[in-house]
C-alpha cells in the first residue's frame, strides 16, 4: 500500500471519528437540552405549587380573620341588644313600681285590698295566731279591716282554725313607700307581712313582694315585648303587669 492510498485511509478513518463525534457532541447537546428542560418544567412546577400554597394560606388566613371580626362584630351587637333589652326590663319594672304608689293614694280601693292581702296570708298560714306587719302610714287602714278580715277568713277557711289571734306589730313597722326610685334605702309601696307567733312561717304579702313574683312571671313576655316593639312606649306593658298584680291580689 502506496502513502497515498494510507493518507487516503487516515483521511476516511479520521472523517469518521469526527463524524461520531459530532453526532456524540450532538446526542449529548440534544440530552442536555431535554433535560435542562425537564429540570426546568420541575422547578418551575415546584415554584408554581409553592405560590399556590403560599396562596391559599394566606386565603385561609384572611378568611379566618374575617369570620373571627365577624363573630366579634355580632357578640357586640348582641351584647348592645341585651344591654338594651336589660335597661328597657329595669325602666318597666320602675314604671311598674311608681304605678304601685297610685294604688296606695287611692284610700278606698287601698283600704279593700289590704283586707284581701290580709285574708289570703292567712289563708296560707292557717296558723293560731299571727304577728302583722304594715306600714305606719297604713296602721289605721289595717286597724280598720282587721275584724272583718277574721270574720271573712273564717267564713273561706271553713272554720278552720276556729278562731285566729292577729296582733299588729307597733314596734317594728314595714319601711315607707320611696322618696324616689333613685334612692336605694329600704322602701315598701304597701301590703301586709304576716308571721306566725314564733316567726318560723312568714307570708311577705306586700305590693313589692308581689309586683316581683308577677315581674319574674311574666319576663319572658316583657322580653318578646322588648324584641317586637323596641321603639314602642312601655306604659301598655307595664300597666298590664300591674293588673295582673291587683287580680292576683284578689284572686
Amino acid at each position: 500500500m502506496n502513502d497515498a492510498d494510507v493518507s487516503k485511509q487516515i483521511q476516511q478513518m479520521v472523517a469518521f471519528i469526527r463524524q461520531e463525534a459530532e453526532e456524540k457532541a450532538s446526542e449529548i447537546s440534544v440530552s442536555a437540552e431535554e433535560e435542562f428542560n425537564i429540570e426546568k418544567l420541575q422547578l418551575f412546577e415546584s415554584e408554581k405549587k409553592k405560590i399556590r400554597q403560599e396562596y391559599e394560606k394566606k386565603e385561609k388566613q384572611v378568611e379566618i380573620r374575617k369570620k373571627i371580626e365577624y363573630s366579634m362584630q355580632l357578640n357586640a351587637s348582641r351584647i348592645k341588644v341585651l344591654q338594651a333589652q336589660d335597661d328597657l326590663v329595669t325602666s318597666m319594672r320602675e314604671a311598674a313600681g311608681k304605678e304601685l304608689l297610685r294604688i296606695s293614694g287611692d284610700q278606698s280601693a287601698y283600704k279593700k285590698l289590704l283586707k284581701e292581702l290580709i285574708i289570703q296570708s292567712l289563708l296560707r298560714l292557717k296558723e293560731p295566731a299571727v304577728i302583722l306587719r304594715c306600714r305606719k302610714d297604713d296602721y289605721a287602714l289595717v286597724d280598720s279591716v282587721l275584724d272583718s278580715a277574721k270574720k271573712e277568713y273564717a267564713t273561706k277557711a271553713g272554720g278552720f282554725p276556729p278562731e285566729t289571734e292577729i296582733a299588729i306589730d307597733t314596734n317594728v313597722f314595714l319601711p315607707p313607700a320611696p322618696s324616689s326610685f333613685q334612692d336605694h334605702s329600704l322602701s315598701c309601696s304597701g301590703g301586709v307581712v304576716l308571721a306566725s307567733k314564733d316567726g318560723k312561717i312568714v307570708c311577705e304579702n306586700t305590693l313589692d313582694a308581689r309586683l316581683d313574683v308577677v315581674f319574674r312571671k311574666k319576663l319572658p313576655e316583657v322580653h318578646i315585648f322588648c324584641i317586637c316593639h323596641p321603639h314602642k312606649p312601655t306604659h301598655t306593658m307595664v300597666s298590664r303587669i300591674v293588673e295582673s298584680e291587683m287580680v292576683a291580689c284578689i284572686s
